[in-house]
């Protein structure tokens, strides 16, 4: 399940963005599959940040079958097959996964699947992904114990999310449609959090990145009309990515 930071879903319940605004709150698969079908079009600062942080643990070489889980849109599998990589995808929204497959090369490469079942065989995966959807797992460490378990020995496992100074500091995950604001259901993980799960799956971290936004990102910043705001967030750890080696 792909990730975000600022649709209509059924509602389970009402919140406030700091500036009073009400947002409606939507679990994790109501949101995306209203947000699917214009997920791709739509100025994110915070997915260009990570793909500017994270592209270089996803080089085909040495690697060459990859694991995408919770792909969403299929925005990171798009990238690993036009850079010579053979990738599959899993997310338990069906709405995001049909996008996915109507992207060049990923016909037949995406499953309906929870994080915690993956339908891949023990070693399957090179190197195994999760961007911006460990947020949205109720047991973190047993889907940690997922990833590993499809990736092969000394395999890698990247995982990314939304980072938990910038939760702390009032981020919500959370998008517009129109004049309305939406917020998707989550839970707040720390960074020991992350670094546990991954332990106890029996990965041992290998690299650790606290990533605030950077010049490359003003640009996305003024065309979204929110330049205003590009100093002060930027201030903030917005990305925290994990990476990791089966051992």
């Amino acid at each position: 399940m792909a990730g975000g930071t600022e649709m209509r879903a059924a509602p389970s319940s009402l919140a406030k963005t700091p500036a009073g605004e009400l947002m409606t709150r939507v679990s994790a698969i109501e949101g995306h599959t209203v947000w699917a079908r214009g997920y791709d079009e739509e100025i994110n600062p915070l997915l260009a940040l990570e793909t500017r942080a994270a592209a270089q643990f996803l080089d085909p070489v040495p690697f060459r079958c990859f694991v995408d889980v919770a792909c969403g849109t299929g925005r990171w599998m798009r990238y690993l097959h036009a850079n010579g990589g053979i990738a599959f995808g899993s997310d338990v929204c069906e709405a995001m996964l049909r996008v996915a497959e109507r992207k060049p090369g990923l016909r037949g490469k995406c499953v309906l699947a929870e994080a915690t079942l993956l339908p891949f065989t023990s070693g399957f995966a090179d190197l195994s992904l999760c961007s911006f959807a460990a947020g949205y797992f109720p047991d973190l460490a047993l889907a940690a114990r997922e990833i590993a378990r499809v990736t092969r020995r000394r395999g890698r496992v990247v995982i990314t999310d939304l980072h938990p100074i910038a939760l702390a500091a009032g981020w919500k995950r959370s998008f517009r449609v129109g004049a309305t604001a939406y917020e998707i259901e989550h839970f707040k993980r720390s960074d020991e959090q992350f670094r546990s799960a991954g332990e106890h799956a029996g990965l041992e971290l290998e690299e650790q990145l606290d990533v605030c936004f950077g010049e490359p990102e003003r640009a996305l910043f003024k065309k979204a009309g929110k330049e205003d705001i590009f100093y002060e967030v930027s201030k903030i750890p917005a990305v925290w990515i994990g990476v990791w080696r089966k051992s």
